[in-house]
């Protein structure tokens, strides 16, 4: 078991800021203050968290399945994933409270910017006929993403494990409105649809 947790923490040259988070501060920051007339840098939004979501709905039949997810998910974001569990019985779906049902992952700040950054500069132009992001906020200054399989990133080996699943990528800001949410988000260079109006 301790061998396991010493592969999975990555050491980081002491110091190191990623790049989006030096992005942020040095020009993001300044943009947004003159974008929406903030009176002070404590207004701006920024991004606090990112949660990636898989749900397996083969999961209750086979533990395993849900095991070989987290075990994806904590290669693709570099932080070990934890499994969900149902809370409730349901008897339409076979499911009972305590069933194994999904995986997550919460990143923030270094790990949160390097998830990020991997997102934009890595994995989403290897979408086939890509066009951008759908700008489906949530009101409340968060934005949810919705992908349809998980070996577009490159830590996936189709040939090790054919199963395919969708992930739910939420970013978390402090954002107090949509507008507010897209904007920062697109300045970190989230690729949205661009609108022909």
């Amino acid at each position: 078991m301790a061998k396991n947790k010493t592969a999975e923490v990555q050491a980081l040259p002491a110091g190191y800021v990623p790049s989006l988070k030096k992005l942020y501060k040095e020009q993001i920051v300044g943009d947004l203050l003159k974008q929406f007339g903030y009176t002070t840098v404590m207004q701006v939004p920024k991004l606090v968290k990112i949660t990636i979501n898989e749900g397996i709905g083969e999961g209750t039949q086979d533990r395993k399945i849900v095991e070989e997810a987290a075990a994806e998910l904590s290669l693709i974001t570099g932080q070990k994933a934890l499994i969900t569990v149902s809370r409730k019985d349901i008897s339409n779906f076979k499911l009972r409270k305590g069933m194994p049902v999904g995986t997550k992952v919460t990143l923030r700040d270094v790990k949160m910017y390097e998830f990020l950054e991997k997102l934009i500069r890595v994995v989403l132009p290897r979408i086939r006929d890509f066009n951008g992001v759908a700008e489906n906020m949530d009101g409340r200054g968060n934005y949810t993403l919705g992908l349809k399989e998980q070996i577009i990133f490159p830590e996936i080996d189709i040939d090790k494990n054919p199963r395919i699943h969708g992930l739910e990528i939420t970013f978390v800001t402090t954002a107090k409105s949509d507008a507010e949410c897209h904007a920062l988000l697109a300045a970190f260079g989230v690729p949205f649809k661009k609108h022909n109006n």
